[in-house]
């Protein structure tokens, strides 16, 4: 592999391995993981402030003497980094040059001005030894006789990259194929899956759900006719409710693998406990109210909910520093028999992306998984927001299922939980949502499935129109 002709990346991959064997193992204390973290940030913090513009600007402020003696309690007093911050600053974000990297991605620019994402080799060795260490018990159920396909795009894009390195780590073979590709395209893509066969897909939950739906079209039973035994998605909102019916769907095995952003890198990871667990080995994680600013505290049931901050602990092409995302989190402290000795997380939507119903302030997560709950076998869904003459908000669900399984929907369940949840009514209808469902990894879960009509005179978001522009390109 790579890492034998490049004597740094050996060692580092070597070091790292080594490391979270022995987090994983539950051989690290408390205090072992606050020295290895707290020297990983004054690392990181003088390697910005000197070979970054953007910070050497922004952390000017911070003498050498306070650098050498910063704990992690005073990481809250140093200045939060935006998303809207990293669009303006661009090239100067960066702490090295784009020739010093080994790969160039950017984010989309669906909704903005595209962020430079370069990765150097120790950008993508500290990611991917996370997801090669918490994924190996994951997919070792399943054989060593897998093939794994990754259904997402390559273009300047790290999905392709980042998924096939691992697999190659765990011994498996890959197939990427992107569907949207005028290259591969849906039919191909299913073809290659049935010849094969591909065993495991890395994919996001809209691309499950088109292949299904593409399947079907083409007289197929993606149960039947595929081999799939594991699903492995990311890239947008999937609750329990999603995440098992397409696992139903398919029947495989589905998991919620990953909570990444190009900016920001793998954030969180799929474990063998069914959970997603932080990475604080590569990266400092804060939990804040997103009004305020202000750290929450853990509520009665142990949970810190808010929105996160996250600080990498690596030097490379472009450690952030207390960047906030923009999501909304659940994080919970592992109990005893989680598989990595880390919290838990559950990304539950954009901070943005949060509904009013009826005086209830509702993210997308919750929401998606409430509506869902009762519902097997579809092949896409959406909701719309309308309001009737009274100013009562009402939500209206359209689900694309198969006739032969409308009857096991349990519809008055459904319309029962909304009501005690949320105080609102919800009907229930049957139909094709179209293609902007197929847009929320480009853009965001509430343009991709939500219809908002409760302000006629409120024009469409960016992200809006974003998403119906896609939608209009694929369709």
């Amino acid at each position: 592999m790579f890492t034998q002709y490049d004597p740094e990346s050996a060692a580092l991959t070597d070091e790292l391995r080594g490391l979270f064997d022995e987090f994983a193992a539950g051989k690290w204390s408390a205090d072992d993981l606050e020295r290895h973290q707290t020297g990983k940030l004054r690392e990181v913090l003088a390697y910005v402030r000197a070979n970054s513009p953007f910070y050497g600007t922004k952390l000017r402020g911070i003498s050498d003497e306070a650098l050498s003696g910063l704990g992690l309690e005073d990481l809250r007093n140093l200045p939060f980094t935006t998303k809207a911050e990293l669009q303006e600053a661009q090239f100067d974000l960066l702490s090295l040059p784009v020739s010093a990297a080994w790969t160039f991605y950017e984010t989309t620019g669906t909704t903005g001005k595209p962020t430079p994402c370069p990765r150097t080799n120790g950008d993508t060795i500290h990611n991917n030894t996370v997801l090669t260490a918490y994924y190996r018990d994951v997919l070792a159920p399943h054989g060593d006789s897998q093939v794994i396909g990754i259904s997402g795009p390559t273009e300047l894009h790290a999905t392709g990259d980042t998924f096939g390195d691992v697999c190659r780590n765990l011994g498996h073979a890959v197939a990427k194929m992107w569907p949207h590709s005028p290259v591969i395209g849906f039919d191909r893509a299913l073809e290659v899956m049935r010849l094969l066969p591909v065993t495991g897909l890395f994919c996001t939950p809209g691309m499950a759900l088109s292949l299904a739906r593409k399947a079907v079209e083409a007289g197929l039973d993606p149960r039947r006719d595929f081999s799939l035994d594991v699903l492995m998605m990311t890239g947008e909102l999937l609750s329990p409710s999603l995440r098992d019916n397409i696992g139903e769907l398919w029947g495989a095995e589905a998991h919620n693998c990953l909570y990444a952003s190009q900016e920001a890198s793998v954030l969180a990871a799929a474990t063998s406990d069914g959970t997603l667990r932080i990475a604080p080995l590569i990266n400092l994680y804060e939990v804040i109210d997103p009004a305020t600013g202000e750290p929450v505290t853990p509520g009665p049931d142990g949970v810190r909910y808010g929105e996160l901050v996250v600080t990498n602990l690596y030097t490379g092409a472009k450690p952030l520093v207390r960047y906030r995302t923009g999501d909304m989190v659940r994080m919970t402290e592992p109990g005893l028999g989680a598989a990595v000795p880390a919290p838990s997380v559950e990304a539950v939507g954009r901070v943005r992306d949060r509904l009013r119903l009826n005086g209830h302030l509702v993210n997308g997560y919750d929401l998606e998984n409430l509506l869902l709950r009762h519902f097997r076998g579809y092949l896409d869904y959406q909701i719309t927001v309308s309001g009737d003459a009274t100013g009562t908000d009402l939500l209206s669900l359209t689900l694309n299922a198969e006739p032969d399984r409308i009857q096991d929907l349990d519809v008055e369940r459904a319309v029962a939980d909304c009501r005690e949840e949320l105080d609102t009514e919800l009907s229930v209808g049957f139909g094709d949502p179209g293609p902007i469902t197929s847009t929320g990894a480009m853009v965001s879960w509430k343009a991709a499935r939500v219809r908002d009509l409760r302000d006629a005179n409120t024009g469409a978001s960016v992200e809006s129109r974003s998403a119906e522009r896609i939608a209009g390109d694929r369709a």
